[in-house]
């Protein structure tokens, strides 16, 4: 790969979008990605800089079983955003199958492609065993040979003595596409310093990241990749004209993260449904859970929040996760806060 990514110029703060594909109640999985492509063309109109999607499987909440068949779409259907993967599990793959699905749509939309990788299952051990193809025992853990590998097709510069090096040469060159690291741990940051990638880290999985994102930047060794820290962070984000309007909205995500750690899979559902739901808790109960971030709010409460949040991390970027049960919604939150934050589309790519 050539060393073609570089540090953010120092400036406005950038916003992106992570999509889940949220599969609301009384909808189906098909209206679901629909509504991706729909919501993509308004971030790419609205100034958004890029727009993820993620990965998931075996919930009748999430419609993003497979980010690489998503992101050519998306792609087509948009014109200056980059487009790509939040993330790709590779543990459930095989490393040159990823390297080649990326380089064609690195050929097909040059410049505009992101590759972010993770290393968790995005599922349950039972759908984690129907996505491999030998059954017989788990998988291995041995993520690092794995990313060694697809940075190695991606790179060209797979050792001469690897058995697989001639396969370097992927279908979409000269375009590839820009490799992130993905993560919620000490781990996953330390991995991304020592290889000198950009690193996206999920708050809104753990919230107690920002002593991680600094660890991150403190231990960097500069790669043909990237010659300067790159940090990012994620956060789950729901927005409206009022606060008690964008409370009520985003009680669809509560009950669904609620019954999510107790094993219950269910489609995202009505404000309505989810406020009786949540009346219902035990407030004991509640705080056995782990507790995640939430910037729920006006324009100005959200923008607070935001901007807090990349100051408590020190990030350039900050990637917005909504889930509502209305997609006009979801489209509105992100309409809003592209005003409150004043960012602008820019012109397309060439």
């Amino acid at each position: 790969m050539q060393d073609k990514l570089h540090s953010t110029e120092k400036g406005a703060l950038r916003l992106s979008v992570l999509d889940q594909a949220p599969i609301a109640e009384g909808s189906t999985g098909a209206q679901a990605l629909r509504n991706s492509i729909d919501l993509a063309q308004l971030a790419d109109r609205l100034g958004y800089h890029r727009y993820w999607v993620a990965e998931h499987h075996g919930t009748p909440a999430l419609a993003g079983a497979s980010p690489e068949v998503l992101i050519g779409p998306i792609a087509a259907a948009t014109s200056r955003m980059r487009i790509g993967s939040g993330g790709i599990m590779l543990p459930h793959y095989s490393p040159l199958k990823v390297a080649e699905s990326f380089s064609m749509l690195s050929g097909l939309f040059p410049e505009r492609i992101d590759l972010g990788i993770g290393r968790a299952a995005g599922t349950d051990p039972q759908t984690t065993l129907a996505l491999q193809r030998d059954r017989r025992q788990s998988s291995p853990d041995d993520f690092p040979k794995q990313l060694a590998e697809l940075r190695g097709y991606l790179s060209g510069n797979m050792p001469q003595n690897h058995p697989f090096a001639r396969l370097a040469a992927l279908p979409g060159r000269p375009g590839v596409p820009d490799l992130w690291l993905l993560g919620s741990s000490h781990q996953s940051g330390l991995w991304a310093a020592e290889l000198g990638l950009p690193y996206m880290f999920a708050d809104f999985i753990n919230s107690q990241g920002a002593q991680i994102a600094r660890m991150y930047r403190e231990g960097f060794d500069p790669s043909n990749d990237l010659r300067e820290p790159r940090a990012a962070v994620a956060a789950w984000v729901v927005c409206a004209d009022t606060d008690a309007e964008a409370e009520r909205l985003a009680t669809s995500g509560q009950m669904l993260i609620a019954l999510l750690h107790r094993g219950q899979l269910i489609p995202v559902p009505t404000p309505e449904t989810a406020a009786r739901f949540l009346e219902d808790q035990d407030p004991y109960a509640a705080l056995l859970e782990r507790p995640r971030r939430r910037i729920v709010g006006s324009p100005e409460t959200v923008k607070a929040g935001i901007e807090a949040l990349a100051n408590e991390y020190q990030a350039e970027e900050v990637m917005i996760v909504t889930i509502t049960h209305d997609h006009e919604a979801r489209r509105r939150s992100y309409e809003l806060i592209a005003e409150t934050m004043g960012i602008t589309a820019q012109p397309a790519a060439a």
